[in-house]
């Protein structure tokens, strides 16, 4: 049972100046999402950073949320929290992949998100999962968002010289009217 194993958990990262994060949560199970959000801010503020709040229909909708926030906004990085609890129709798993896989293809992008959407059985798994004094995922969710915002920090200014450089003074190529190229 997931309740009974212990797990490493990493120290809370350290920044030198503050981070902002989007909190973007599918509300649908209201009770679990509260809770979620409640772990989420009180990890992220005990790391100093700072958050906002967005509520989207359902968990379909969280990556389009954090998608359209990346293109206009300036956050460091981004916490998805929901719940998808199984019923009786295939829904689940389209719900479940297609919000999963679509985080991870922004994550992949470069965005620093952290998954807390719960892909649950019933609602006594969510209800343990979600509570800040049981498993507190959306902590968890929060944590990973300010661990990979660290690692971006730490690599984002760092050039090796590595792959395709441009060169300091462009060659200039010939057009069809200018004879040959003196490059």
């Amino acid at each position: 049972m997931a309740g009974t194993e212990t797990h490493h958990i990493l120290a809370r990262p350290v920044f030198d100046t503050p981070v902002k994060l989007l909190i973007v949560v599918a509300p649908y199970y209201k009770d679990i999402a509260d809770d979620l959000i409640a772990g989420a801010k009180a990890e992220i503020e005990a790391a100093g950073g700072s958050w906002d709040l967005a509520e989207v229909p359902g968990a379909l909708e969280v990556p389009t949320a954090i998608g359209i926030a990346d293109r206009q906004s300036n956050f460091d990085g981004y916490v998805a929290l929901g719940c998808v609890i199984r019923g009786e129709t295939t829904h689940y798993e389209t719900v479940c992949n297609d919000s999963s896989r679509a985080i991870q293809m922004l994550g992949l992008s470069g965005l620093c998100i952290g998954n807390g959407i719960l892909t649950v059985e019933n609602r006594d798994q969510a209800v343990v999962r979600a509570d800040p004094g049981q498993q507190n995922k959306g902590g968890g969710a929060a944590a990973a968002a300010l661990h990979l915002i660290a690692l971006a920090r730490k690599w984002g200014g760092q050039r090796k010289g590595v792959g395709f450089k441009a060169p300091s003074d462009p060659i200039r190529l010939a057009d069809s009217n200018d004879g040959p190229s003196t490059a």
